[in-house]
């Protein structure tokens, strides 16, 4: 009978075709059900392969293959909507990870703060407590020497000697993170 409603499809006959549709139908449903594992993709899937169907029948040689056929139009239109849809579940996943643009920036500026106060904490201790003082708690250069009980002159030479050294540690930690480093 299916061999008979195959080749009548192929000649154009369109009850031939709605005869063969019902036929097979709902087994091609299940089989994208079994695939996907969701009614309403299924469902979806086997339309779309009942589309290619009536679209290529005509290239059908053998009547008798119509039902495996069939499956493998059924089978690639499933791997076609898991594969998209795994796609998609990856590309979702990768941009829920990445952090919001002002993260990202939050971050850097957190990593420059961070690398500037290990740079810091490498200084003498005479020229960290000058640059915590001057530039971290904000006083004048002459509160600075008051605090420190050193002369205004001195404080300047020691935030002069410190700044060299922490301009010359962070460009050089920059020039480092090139590969060749």
């Amino acid at each position: 009978m299916d061999e008979y409603l195959v080749a009548s499809a192929k000649a154009g006959d369109r009850r031939a075709f709605h005869l063969l549709a019902r036929r097979w139908g709902k087994k091609l449903a299940a089989h994208a059900w079994r695939l996907t594992g969701d009614v309403d993709v299924a469902r979806d899937v086997s339309q779309e392969a009942w589309v290619e169907i009536v679209r290529s029948i005509g290239r059908l040689r053998d009547e008798r293959a119509f039902p495996s056929w069939a499956y493998r139009i059924v089978s690639r239109r499933c791997a076609r909507h898991i594969k998209g849809a795994v796609q998609r579940r990856d590309l979702a996943e990768a941009v829920s990870a990445e952090p919001p643009e002002e993260s990202r920036q939050e971050a850097e500026t957190a990593m420059e703060h961070e690398r500037l106060r290990a740079a810091v904490r490498r200084l003498p201790q005479s020229q960290r407590a000058a640059v915590a003082l001057f530039h971290f708690e904000e006083l004048s250069v002459a509160e600075v020497a008051v605090a420190l009980n050193v002369p205004v002159g001195t404080v300047k030479t020691r935030l002069m000697h410190a700044r060299r050294k922490l301009r010359d540690a962070l460009e050089g930690e920059e020039q480092c993170e090139t590969p060749t480093c």
